[in-house]
């Protein structure tokens, strides 16, 4: 609570807006926390009553303690994991892996080193994460030692690695600090982590660049993949979440004048648009859909619909950099004017991100003069040249270690491991 404190003083305006329906109510977090830190500390005595009576011997062997520990908290970034377990599990090395979602797709998987357990969602699945027991925690999820999600005595080292290329300055604020290692996908993504360090005088964390399994995947993936032959071009428009999205500003004009074309346009909003975004989405859903060129996806897997487009439509969404260094496919992007970063890590930093930099190498800006001539600017978009090589150079720069991140990624946890003290136990 002390932490959370301090962060409300140094910047107030923005830790209110960590509170949404997916983390639920600081009071209700402040409850659980009271249970779970009573439940830890009960657990703690026991653990040691046991070892006074068993010696080091009984703690090592506890039931719930485990040298690699994963944790997943959507099913959706089973592309990100699967490498990683399929890589332990080559090995032979045993490792458990923690998942908030009761249908994933790992418990379809034969391991036999691998041990899925689903634990619950939301602030069920906080009880268990803050009283692990493990050598090596490794997760994608950002917010370690934040709200609910509390550092447990149990963990000797947290590993945070990123499912996909981008930037580390557009998590929300503090997100990233409480973790121990850093695994990224550049050396520009380790530099931001560095800068931020600096500025909020924070200690230095171990960073390794590995690469991404999840591109890894979608790239074997693709080459394997038939290109579909479309009858009409498809547009795929798929906007971030929120209100720096395009749909709070163009939204309607810019449906309106895709639908116009002619072209068959699929719209795919971000899985939390549906929550944070929903009387938008049910205004478009009301207007555009008695159009006939005009179509919904929402699939859990995005492969099939990048495959098929012939042309993204987005803002500043990381489907961006999967449609254009993975699928080698232009863009048309909106541009981010008035974009307020206050709720994000970027407000600590002076200079322009090079998300929003690069942009202009992977497509053409959309604004609404052009949506005008849109038709035409989409034809010339898909055809350009120019576009293809500002690709393959954002593909060199953001995306190091092509092919091997899932090996990489094991090879230093494992490495981390077998530094770290016998005891399971922090003192």
């Amino acid at each position: 609570m002390v932490r959370e404190f301090l962060i409300m003083l140094t910047h107030t305006d923005s830790f209110y807006l960590y509170i949404d329906p997916a983390t639920g109510s600081m009071l209700f977090s402040v409850l659980v926390g009271v249970f779970i830190t009573a439940g830890f500390f009960l657990r703690l005595f026991l653990i040691k009553i046991k070892t006074v009576l068993g010696g080091k011997a009984a703690l090592q062997q506890a039931k719930d303690y485990n040298r690699f520990l994963l944790y997943s908290d959507d099913k959706r970034y089973w592309n990100s994991f699967e490498p990683i377990l399929d890589e332990f599990e080559k090995r032979k090395i045993d490792v458990a892996f923690w998942t908030s979602s009761e249908d994933d797709p790992v418990f379809s998987k034969e391991y036999k080193h691998v041990h899925p357990e689903f634990i619950g969602k939301g602030n069920k699945s906080f009880v268990k994460l803050n009283a692990a027991r493990a050598d090596v925690l490794l997760s994608t999820t950002p917010g370690l030692d934040v709200l609910q999600w509390k550092r447990s005595r149990g963990v000797k080292k947290y590993v945070l690695f990123f499912h996909t290329v981008g930037t580390a300055l557009l998590y929300r604020m503090f997100q990233l600090d409480f973790y121990d290692v850093i695994l990224s996908t550049s050396d520009f993504i380790a530099e931001e982590i560095r800068t931020l360090e600096k500025v909020r005088n924070l200690p230095a964390k171990e960073i390794s660049v590995v690469g991404t399994p999840y591109f890894d995947v979608l790239s074997r993936k693709i080459r394997n993949a038939v290109k579909p032959s479309n009858s009409n071009k498809v547009i795929l428009l798929a906007p971030t979440w929120g209100p720096e999205s395009f749909l709070y500003k163009i939204g309607d004009e810019l449906i309106q004048s895709l639908i116009d074309t002619g072209y068959d346009i699929v719209f795919r909003p971000h899985p939390q648009s549906f929550t944070a975004d929903k009387d938008i989405l049910d205004s478009i859903r009301e207007r555009f859909d008695g159009c006939s060129n005009f179509s919904w996806n929402t699939d859990n897997d995005n492969f099939d619909i990048l495959n098929k487009a012939d042309l993204l439509i987005s803002d500043f969404s990381g489907v961006i950099f999967d449609f254009t260094l993975l699928f080698n496919k232009p863009i048309m992007y909106t541009t981010v004017e008035g974009f307020d970063d206050s709720v994000f890590d970027y407000a600590w930093v002076k200079g322009n991100l090079w998300i929003f930099d690069v942009l202009p190498s992977l497509g053409c800006e959309i604004t609404e003069e052009s949506l005008k001539d849109i038709k035409t600017r989409i034809d010339e978009t898909i055809s350009s040249a120019k576009y293809k090589q500002g690709i393959n150079e954002a593909r060199d720069y953001a995306w190091k270690c092509q092919g091997c991140a899932a090996e990489k990624i094991v090879d230093y946890v494992v490495k981390l491991q077998s530094g770290l003290a016998e005891t399971p136990e922090k003192k």
